[in-house]
């Protein structure tokens, strides 16, 4: 999936995607300990995907991990 299509969902769906993700992501390794991998290359695809939505949590989340505070004008 694009970034752009991350940066559009809420902070809820974006940590259920990554959990998903990194579940995917441990099915494939074990796949892969046991010989039955069917495509190596899914792998890097889902530690991408994982990458870009952690980077979009960091940046909605602000600094120091917190949620942004709006501006008082």
């Amino acid at each position: 999936m694009k970034a752009n299509q991350y940066r559009e969902k809420t902070i809820e769906e974006l940590q259920r995607e990554d959990k998903n993700l990194r579940e995917q992501l441990l099915r494939l390794r074990f796949q892969n300990i046991a010989g039955s991998e069917e495509n190596p290359q899914k792998k890097k695809l889902f530690r991408r995907d994982i990458a870009r939505i952690r980077t979009i949590l960091r940046e909605k989340q602000g600094p120091a991990g917190q949620a942004p505070q709006e501006s008082k004008s």
